[in-house]
């Protein structure tokens, strides 16, 4: 289907897809470079190059092109511009951040089997969290998907969710909360936000503590 959502912020803007195309229906009118067309050819999963696609089409809506993003050693992508980008898929939607400011986004379907991996990527949220409340899965959900978009942004070799982000306590109703980084010395505080689409989670989240 055509763009699904757009939520503009004070200074950047999200796109999202639903993907109900196959992926020869997504590649129509996408012109991808050498590397993408190679990476494209090597998924062996059509869910995967949905995922590839649809992203690229999100591009295309912004007036972008394949060939203006690329991604460094570390595989975080980049535009070649003075933008920031982030981008996530998950089953049956795609979505991207394009901002002037470093920014991580990701999208995770509601999954009760995050309940037996919670331990693996939670520590003291645990804490804070009753397993029999019916939000249960759904912040757990939040709090995958805000460590997911804080390592987008810092990117480094070595970060563990578990013992290196640390997502505060939350309401669903608040809609946004806050992470805290401390990895190699490096102490920060980013912004959380986070959105329900149909049964995924979308999360997004900022270095600056500037208004959005």
């Amino acid at each position: 289907m055509p763009l699904f959502k757009t939520i503009k912020l004070s200074s950047s803007t999200i796109f999202i897809w639903k993907i109900t195309e196959s992926a020869s229906a997504l590649a129509q009118d996408i012109v991808l470079n050498e590397n993408s067309l190679e990476r494209l050819q090597n998924m062996k999963s059509e869910a995967h190059q949905c995922g590839f696609l649809s992203i690229r089409q999100l591009l295309k809506t912004t007036g972008y092109s394949d060939d203006h993003l690329y991604y460094d050693e570390f595989g975080k992508p980049h535009l070649n511009d003075e933008n920031y980008i982030s981008i996530t898929h998950s089953f049956e939607f795609s979505a991207i951040i394009i901002s002037n400011q470093k920014v991580g986004i990701d999208v995770e379907k509601q999954r009760e089997k995050i309940k037996l991996i919670a331990n693996k990527f939670c520590d003291f949220e645990l804490e804070s969290l009753q397993q029999n409340n019916s939000n249960y899965v759904k912040k757990l959900t939040v709090i995958w998907g805000a460590k997911e978009a804080v390592f987008k942004i810092k990117n480094e070799r070595g970060i563990s969710f578990k013992n290196h982000i640390k997502v505060l306590p939350f309401e669903m109703e608040d809609t946004k909360t806050v992470a805290a980084f401390n990895f190699n010395s490096k102490r920060q505080q980013l912004e959380i936000y986070f959105i329900e689409i149909e049964n995924y989670m979308l999360v997004y989240a900022f270095e600056s503590s500037q208004l959005r």
